[in-house]
């Protein structure tokens, strides 16, 4: 079933003349009350309820991107739209795009009243992928691990919750734009509830070299 749901999102973005706006109703993220500071205040980190039609000419796709609200991560579902500047045109980097520019969108009015932000940076892009990345793998314009921490944990968890990118379960596997090596990265519980404690550097990830065949005598 994940399989079909990662297959209709890469379609949807790769045809982007045959994506339409798609109709939800209203999505609302889970409330998270937090204590903050010495004399306590609470956020709601709940979202106002999306129009009902969606937006209106808007070409994209459904995904829960991960903002910070009261110090730690929560999902919040939106209609992201397809890039209209394609640095990539490989349909797992094109999503990885769509995802970065929602993070980068500054959260609204009443989403800043409920306690929301974003730390990921202006202008961080998806990078074409190099030869002898494996599957999945997704190149950002700067090395992940020179990233903010916070930064980094609404990425990886973002990337994690996507179907097009993140084909089940397990870590997500991020680059930089150089030759190094890219390296994986887990959403994990840890994380969600912690942003700046993600691991500065994840394990690296290779591809395994092609088994040799048969010698023929």
């Amino acid at each position: 079933m994940k399989t079909r749901r990662r297959a209709a999102v890469l379609l949807a973005v790769s045809a982007v003349a045959s994506v339409s706006a798609l109709c939800g109703c209203g999505i609302r993220a889970t409330a998270v009350p937090v204590d903050v500071g010495a004399a306590p205040s609470r956020v709601s980190c709940d979202t106002p309820a999306q129009p009902t039609g969606g937006v209106s000419g808007v070409q994209g796709f459904r995904a829960t991107i991960a903002l910070v609200c009261g110090s730690q991560l929560v999902g919040v579902e939106r209609l992201v739209p397809v890039p209209e500047k394609r640095p990539v045109r490989e349909p797992v980097g094109l999503v990885a795009q769509a995802l970065l520019e929602a993070l980068q969108k500054s959260p609204s009015e009443e989403e800043r009243d409920a306690g929301f932000t974003t730390g990921v940076p202006e202008g961080l892009t998806a990078v074409s992928p190099r030869p002898g990345d494996p599957a999945g793998a997704v190149r950002l314009s700067r090395k992940p691990e020179d990233l903010p921490p916070v930064a980094l944990s609404q990425i990886v968890c973002t990337l994690s919750d996507s179907d097009a990118v993140s084909a089940g379960p397990g870590p997500v596997v991020l680059g930089g734009p150089d030759a190094d090596p890219p390296r994986a990265w887990e959403c994990t519980d840890a994380v969600r509830s912690r942003p700046e404690s993600v691991p500065t550097l994840g394990d690296v990830v290779r591809t395994p070299s092609p088994t040799p065949g048969p010698s023929r005598s």
